[in-house]
């Protein structure tokens, strides 16, 4: 299906068949999810939804996809690229913290990981609009770093996956399995800490 043209997915009832379609693939998942539901609960027509994504899989790759440069976005704002390796962390793993155990990551991660079986296919292009994107930022970090001599790394990719490893932790495994839904300002600090304190002693100049 070829993509949807940018000047057509423009306006409010644009937005509204994507808040419309997260609420109902959040509570229904992929399969379940109809697309009269959609439009229901986007309050648009189907005609209109249609116009905007004649794919129910195309749908649900543009809310990922959104959702994934967002965080992208707000991790490497502000200059984090020039900021000193400690800040520079700091920063990038508490926005992927927050973000991992928020209700939306975790009913995307948990929705995948039940789909995937059924639909590789969108397990494949989940793990390229999120997880292969988000390492593909936090490479670019180490690089920018290690070139001003404040990170000693010699395999980037492989320390992205590791600062990543170091960021899940039980916490986000707790928030998976609905164990925990609101973890607090402490728990979440104490993880990007230890993190970024555990990443610079293993690269840090």
């Amino acid at each position: 299906m070829d993509a949807t043209t940018d000047t057509n997915r423009k306006g409010r009832k644009y937005d509204d068949v994507l808040t419309g379609a997260q609420t109902v693939f959040m509570r229904d998942g992929f399969d379940g999810a109809s697309v009269d539901d959609i439009a229901r609960e986007a309050g648009v027509s189907k005609a209109t939804l249609y116009s905007y994504f004649p794919d129910k899989r195309e749908l649900f790759l543009e809310i990922i996809r959104l959702q994934c440069l967002s965080q992208a976005d707000s991790a490497f704002c502000n200059n984090i690229l020039d900021a000193p390796a400690r800040e520079a962390l700091t920063r990038a793993a508490d926005i992927f913290v927050r973000f991992m155990v928020s209700p939306l990551a975790i009913s995307m991660h948990n929705l995948i990981h039940g789909e995937a079986r059924r639909f590789p296919e969108l397990a494949q292009k989940f793990y390229a609009m999120g997880p292969e994107m988000a390492m593909t930022r936090i490479v670019e970090l180490f690089e920018a770093l290690v070139a001003r001599g404040e990170l000693v790394i010699d395999d980037v990719e492989l320390a992205a996956d590791q600062l990543g490893g170091l960021c899940k932790t039980d916490l986000w495994i707790r928030c998976c399995l609905h164990m925990e839904s609101n973890p607090s300002e402490e728990e979440i600090q104490r993880v990007v800490n230890g993190a970024v304190d555990t990443f610079l002693a293993r690269y840090g100049a």
